[in-house]
């Protein structure tokens, strides 16, 4: 049988590489890489990458979700989508408490851009609009907000 420790170039290798395309939660890595290398010889490449600093969740983190308020989603949807990638929920709290006071103005951009600056011109108009900005991940209140203003 194989050294494990035959695996471990291998493994830092193939994380590299995927780290060298964008950025991956240490859970992601764990999922993508685990098919291919033993679960000791992961960790092991997992946190030297960690002290290294090439792979970072609280990076990560930030990079995603400044990437997907830029294309217009809520903290709604980030969060599930965080939730998704192997992200403990203290940190995902933390980093959506850090942009909390953006996120009226960013459905407000959304809003703007998909409908225009006019207000809604009757109930179902309303409906419409509250249903698209609830699918980006925005919350009832904000959604609330926008339409009664």
């Amino acid at each position: 049988m194989a050294d494990p420790g035959d695996d471990h170039p291998q493994a830092y290798r193939a994380a590299v590489r995927l780290l060298a395309t964008r950025e991956h939660s240490r859970a992601e890595l764990r999922r993508k890489l685990g098919r291919n290398f033993p679960g000791e010889v992961l960790e092991a490449v997992l946190d030297e990458l960690s002290a290294e600093g090439l792979q970072s969740d609280d990076r990560f983190v930030e990079n995603y979700l400044h990437s997907r308020m830029e294309r217009g989603f809520g903290p709604l949807r980030i969060h599930a989508e965080l939730k998704e990638r192997g992200v403990d929920e203290a940190r995902i709290r933390q980093a959506l408490e850090a942009v909390e006071e953006q996120w009226q103005e960013r459905l407000l951009q959304v809003a703007r851009r998909k409908f225009g600056d006019g207000p809604p011109g009757d109930r179902r108009e309303m409906g419409r609009r509250a249903r698209s900005l609830a699918g980006r991940g925005f919350p009832e209140p904000l959604v609330r907000d926008y339409l009664l203003s």
